[in-house]
């Protein structure tokens, strides 16, 4: 596996991938996403004008903010950081090794994105 997934937006949406392609690849899941965010922007342009301004609203996957949030940090998964770069037109470009922090314009929560799954699991 690579430690970069990059896609570029100029890049078609893929049509009818496999299932081997949408969640088994070495991107593990993250073009799909991404494909769904850019998808999400075309059906509802007042989320993707929100995002866009910086804002992390709740989408499919765990990493967005609510409105009066508790806390002021949070953990999100690699496939919500796909989705919002896809919502906010932009490229796919993740960095699998590393955590990604997004401050939330509208709230202030940092939200730390990460691939590991094992930390949103419920003891």
């Amino acid at each position: 596996m690579g430690n970069r997934i990059y896609r570029s937006i100029k890049e078609p949406i893929r049509k009818n991938p496999t299932a081997k392609e949408k969640w088994r690849g070495e991107d593990k899941g993250l073009i799909l996403c991404w494909e769904e965010g850019r998808e999400l922007a075309q059906t509802q342009p007042k989320l993707a004008k929100r995002a866009q301004r910086g804002e992390l609203p709740m989408l499919s996957w765990k990493g967005g903010v609510k409105r009066n949030p508790k806390k002021k940090k949070k953990t999100g998964s690699f496939c919500y950081l796909a989705q919002w770069q896809g919502l906010r037109g932009e490229d796919l470009d993740i960095v699998l090794s590393e955590k990604q922090t997004i401050k939330c314009s509208r709230t202030g929560v940092k939200v730390s994105y990460t691939l590991d799954a094992t930390i949103f699991a419920v003891p």
